[in-house]
């Protein structure tokens, strides 16, 4: 079994799940003072976590479209990462978020949304 993180980019901060067998955990946000800092910090959490896998979430439809995946994609580049990338549709994961967790001030909404993302990813390759 692989071990994966999911990241979930936005422009304040970065939500991080790890998935291991079946638990899907969310892990602390990364604050995002600039993109090469957070590249940094996901670099980091990919070694220390040892993941095989990284779950990029991205929005699918919608008019920004084009632009939101071309920036993701431009983050997903300055990680120093040579594991496999897969990038999940990341549709509605921030309102489902939402109903999993009551305090949604510390930023811990954003990695809930990332466990998510990585949880439609592995439910997909459960089938």
């Amino acid at each position: 079994m692989s071990k994966i993180i999911a990241i979930d980019v936005g422009l304040k901060r970065i939500g991080v799940a790890f998935a291991y067998r079946d638990v899907v955990l969310p892990l602390s946000p990364v604050l995002r003072k600039n993109r090469n800092q957070a590249a940094r910090d996901i670099s980091n959490l990919l070694v220390e976590y040892d993941a095989e896998i990284l779950v990029v979430g991205v929005p699918l439809g919608g008019s920004s479209e084009d632009e939101m995946r071309r920036r993701i994609e431009h983050f997903v580049s300055l990680l120093n990462y040579g594991g496999k990338i897969v990038y999940e549709d990341e549709a509605f994961s921030s309102s489902q978020a939402s109903e999993i967790i009551a305090d949604k001030r510390d930023g811990h909404l954003d990695s809930v949304a990332a466990m998510v993302i990585l949880k439609r990813y592995m439910d997909k390759k459960a089938k």
